[in-house]
């Protein structure tokens, strides 16, 4: 009885091992800051000595890349292993449209801490500063297809009744 009881535990202890390790190497959202950002907040004096666009170590990804302005989702992410060829979908649910629209980013994420700043700019984001997303949801995946993990907002999912 005692020996069954012992390979029961070293089972379940061993199984609980395994699937910490695993979740382990997947991609952790440390936090995710969404918001609208001005065109200006990206200067920097660099630009005005004739050099490109400086990210200060930050990832930036935009759906349309020559507009600066728009709602963006500044993401801390932590990695075990780097992942090349990631897929990151910004699901959001607009003021102006109840059905969600999907937005996909190709980046690569090294191993430990990444910013990461995913802009919906121009047309993809209508309404300026004033607006919000009504929900939103941010999923990333491997190159192999695999979800590596996502974050959602509060209103994403409707509460249980």
């Amino acid at each position: 009885m005692a020996r069954t009881f012992t390979v029961r535990l070293l089972s379940f202890l061993t199984l609980l091992f395994v699937s910490v390790a695993a979740r382990a190497a997947d991609v952790e959202f440390l936090h995710v800051w969404p918001g609208w950002r001005n065109a200006e907040a990206f200067d920097r004096i660099s630009e005005y000595f004739g050099g490109g666009e400086n990210h200060g170590g930050q990832v930036i990804l935009r759906t349309q890349p020559g507009v600066r302005a728009g709602y963006y989702f500044l993401m801390r992410l932590k990695s075990a292993t780097a992942h090349a060829g990631v897929r990151i979908e910004v699901n959001v649910i607009r003021p102006d449209a109840p059905e969600p629209k999907v937005f996909a980013f190709a980046a690569a994420l090294p191993a430990g801490e990444a910013v990461l700043q995913l802009g919906l700019t121009g047309p993809d984001w209508p309404g300026g500063e004033k607006k919000n997303p009504v929900a939103w949801k941010i999923t990333v995946v491997g190159a192999d297809g695999k979800l590596l993990n996502e974050h959602k907002s509060f209103l994403w999912e409707k509460p249980a009744k």
